[in-house]
């Protein structure tokens, strides 16, 4: 039976002028609305009042229940002398379970228990201070607990270290699946799919489960240097997780062979381990890619379909498909620059080139917002100011020539953040295929502000991406 908690002799004042605070600011508050004041005066001892409220908590004043809280698996038990008020005010659970109780015994995880004092301290004063390896057992404690505001403002903090590219993705986003955090899981996914060949070299590809490969796979906005680099991951996580056939099997088959030259798709048929083992389940897909590559993409779509994601490219960094770009001082004034893209991924378009222009202006001005000097009575109107403008990136064809007569583009901008002497993927902007420019280029960026999160070292570091896509350009037979 839980026993009764007594308060220690003369422990009552403490509590008492802690809630005397709160009285004396909403009094102060109400006489300045009362008198009708223009200018009120703002009393404010926030700071004194979270100063006691971290005094009740330390020193246990006037407690009214004790908190006993075990490692499951340990005989260790550390005891929380809390307030049944302070702790009603933030969980709807700890008010239910502490309506006729004194005393719990609560029986945790042991990365729980370890930072069950931190998950406290928020529940008395709103603040904590928070390690990447504390994130998910406050974020499971904040669930259980239901204290709505800790959960999101622990998401937020794995969502903002995810963009950073600090925080582990792969163990976040199984903890994202795991509690039905959409938000979070798609923040994963999304931080997974941009920066994939830095996280298939590292040791969190190897505790990839079957459910998020498959997840990537599938996508094509994926970055990496070509998909023969996809291959090799895949490979190597199929060494390391040994998944039954029929996973291997469907997983060698989310592969985009026709975007493998012909040459290296010979030398995998040779010397891959995994194909020797599962070959004969991809067999129709490499001698697809193989009809792909002999013949021009118009005659090639007279006998099959090329509407198929295995015949999109994804976003690759190879040369063949776009070129990094680095701005210096991205604020100061306009800049341009041209590269060439692969016409299409065929082996028939391999030695066809496109030439594009590009064009950045960092304050560029909508015609709504353009200077104007006089309306139509003859009055002058304030011209806009240049910092009223936004960034803008434009990429066009240098010609329309026959080369790329038909042929539809799908363009991507990357913006890539510098971590630990690695540039990840931070921001990506794809456009429409029939548009020159994304809309919401850099819309929220200030790249008057040196430490911008789209700056390194006061540089806009960018990769231009253009992806050929033939279902718009070739009628497939129905």
């Amino acid at each position: 039976m839980p026993r009764k908690v007594h308060s220690k002799p003369g422990s009552w004042g403490s509590f008492w002028a802690t809630l005397a605070l709160v009285g004396l600011a909403t009094r102060a508050a109400q006489r300045a609305d009362v008198s009708g004041e223009v200018a009120g005066t703002s009393i404010n001892h926030s700071q004194m009042l979270l100063q006691r409220l971290q005094d009740l908590l330390r020193q246990g004043n006037a407690s009214d229940v004790i908190l006993r809280v075990q490692a499951v698996g340990t005989d260790e038990v550390r005891a929380f002398h809390t307030h049944r008020l302070l702790l009603g005010l933030h969980s709807e659970l700890f008010r239910e379970l502490l309506s006729n109780q004194s005393e719990l015994l609560l029986q945790e995880p042991r990365d729980c228990a370890a930072v069950f004092d931190k998950f406290i301290r928020y529940l008395y004063c709103g603040e904590l201070t928070i390690l990447l390896a504390q994130a998910i057992p406050l974020h499971r404690l904040a669930t259980k607990y239901r204290v709505a505001s800790l959960q999101r403002g622990v998401a937020d903090y794995m969502r903002a270290h995810l963009a950073g590219g600090v925080g582990p993705a792969v163990g976040w986003y199984h903890y994202a699946v795991s509690t039905g955090d959409e938000s979070l899981r798609e923040s994963c996914l999304q931080f997974l799919a941009w920066n994939l060949s830095a996280v298939a070299g590292s040791a969190e590809w190897g505790a990839v489960s079957p459910e998020l490969l498959a997840q990537l796979l599938q996508r094509s906005d994926l970055v990496l240097q070509d998909e023969l680099e996809l291959f090799h991951a895949l490979e190597a996580w199929l060494g390391r997780a040994r998944p039954p056939p029929t996973v291997a099997e469907r997983a060698l088959r989310a592969i985009r062979y026709p975007m493998i030259p012909p040459a290296q798709l010979f030398q995998l048929q040779a010397r891959s381990a995994a194909l020797a083992r599962h070959g004969p389940a991809v067999a129709d897909l490499l001698l697809q890619a193989y009809q792909f590559h002999a013949a021009s993409p118009l005659h090639y779509a007279k006998f099959f379909h090329v509407n198929s994601s295995a015949f999109l490219p994804r976003n690759y960094l190879a040369p063949a498909w776009g070129a990094p770009w680095v701005i210096n001082n991205p604020a100061r004034d306009d800049r341009s620059t041209s590269f060439q893209t692969q016409l299409g991924p065929s082996g028939h378009d391999a030695g066809r080139r496109i030439t594009w222009n590009v064009l950045f202006s960092p304050r560029w001005l909508p015609v709504s917002l353009r200077p104007v000097y006089a309306d139509a009575a003859g009055t002058a109107l304030p011209a806009a100011r240049p910092e009223d403008g936004r960034p803008r990136l434009v990429v066009t064809p240098a010609s329309s020539g026959g080369d790329a007569a038909g042929v539809s583009f799908q363009k991507t901008v990357l913006v890539g953040a510098r971590h630990q002497g690695r540039l990840l993927v931070r921001h990506a902007y794809s456009f429409h295929q029939s548009s020159e420019e994304a809309g919401d280029f850099l819309a929220h960026a200030d790249l008057q502000r040196r430490n911008s999160e789209y700056l390194v070292e006061n540089a806009l570091h960018l990769h231009l991406i253009v992806k050929p896509v033939y279902h718009t350009l070739i009628r497939t037979p129905s």
